[in-house]
């Protein structure tokens, strides 16, 4: 039954990952309720598991039928997977307590700022080419992927928004974008936990072939009705963050 309840919310995880970010927001919790007196490393090093899988798959999906600008996009996934593995060591030294009563704040903003810009991310128009777009695409991978490793909520959608405001993408080619990045910090975030025996690979074998699933069927939906949907998406995975990360915050 444990492996049934996890394995159904790994898919509706994958699926809500694939479109926009926040998959986490669906399987940790379900995790942690399954799971009571496990060892949240241990929990979480199995979301990662199982998430990096579909993850991977949606960015292989994605570019098969989004524009991708490859030549950006490599050194910001790299610059990710680096930052993260900085982020995960920093939290075994630095408490991010102080980021928890922040976060819905900053997503808040986030979610104001895109209401208000109604056009924006509807169209993609991106503003740099080249070296300059190298660098600043590197730089959301470097400030987002260190991020990552060190608290994590809201990543995916931190990487759509940037990749939206800063670059000029619109709302699809930017979560193709993010899911590049985010399969990057993924991996860190795994190795870290693997080589401390964090991870129940007995889960995440299932868990994965259900995320990909799900990460399968979220392509197909974000991919056949466009940049529109993906923002709506993104609205409320960014106003279900808002509610998840204040409660964590302020209602304990």
């Amino acid at each position: 039954m444990e492996l049934l309840i996890v394995s159904l919310a790994s898919l509706f995880a994958g699926f809500v990952d694939a479109i926009v970010g926040g998959g986490g927001l669906i399987l940790v919790p379900a995790l942690l309720a399954t799971f009571p007196t496990a060892h949240p490393a241990t929990l979480f090093g199995t979301n990662k598991g199982a998430s990096v899988w579909g993850t991977a798959f949606a960015t292989w999906q994605y570019s098969h039928r989004v524009q991708m600008r490859w030549t950006a996009l490599w050194p910001a996934a790299l610059a990710g997977l680096l930052a993260s593995l900085a982020g995960a060591w920093l939290v075994t030294v630095i408490a991010p307590d102080f980021l928890r009563k922040v976060l819905p704040f900053v997503l808040l903003a986030v979610l104001l700022y895109t209401l208000a810009k109604k056009e924006l991310g509807r169209t993609h128009a991106p503003r740099y080419s080249g070296r300059q777009e190298q660098w600043l695409a590197a730089g959301v991978g470097l400030v987002i992927g260190f991020y990552d490793g060190f608290f994590g909520p809201g990543t995916g959608s931190f990487l759509v928004f940037l990749f939206v405001r800063l670059l000029g993408y619109d709302f699809l080619s930017a979560s193709a974008a993010a899911k590049l990045v985010n399969t990057a910090t993924n991996v860190s975030a795994l190795a870290l936990f693997i080589a401390k025996g964090h991870i129940w690979w007995h889960f995440v074998v299932v868990m994965a072939l259900a995320n990909v699933l799900g990460s399968l069927l979220g392509t197909r939906l974000a991919l056949k009705h466009g940049t529109g949907f993906v923002r709506g998406v993104f609205l409320l995975v960014v106003s279900a963050l808002i509610l998840k990360t204040s409660f964590d915050a302020f209602g304990r």
